[in-house]
């Protein structure tokens, strides 16, 4: 499992997710909601496991810079946060 939520909180998430499929004006749910549920916790584990290579892609790249910037410093959040958007959007996702 993802270090990003527990599997517990992957559980309850994904059962929140599925009543608002159930309660949503726009469709309706069709078959087994134990299925859904399946589906629901395997596409949010498979989204926190991108994030996670994200973030690792990220810090790699902010450590390779030849002046070292000091992880939790403003300068790093910034630079993070605009690093983290670039891989976003060069793999379609942001």
């Amino acid at each position: 499992m993802s270090a990003l939520l527990s599997d517990e909180k992957q559980t309850h998430l994904s059962h929140v997710v599925l009543e608002c499929l159930k309660n949503s004006t726009e469709g309706h749910l069709r078959g087994d909601s134990v299925l859904a549920l399946k589906e629901i916790k395997k596409i949010l584990k498979a989204q926190m496991e991108v994030e996670l290579e994200i973030d690792r892609v990220v810090k790699k790249r902010l450590q390779s810079y030849s002046r070292k910037i000091h992880e939790g410093s403003s300068e790093w959040d910034v630079l993070y946060q605009k690093t983290y958007e670039e891989e976003l959007r060069k793999r379609h996702l942001g």
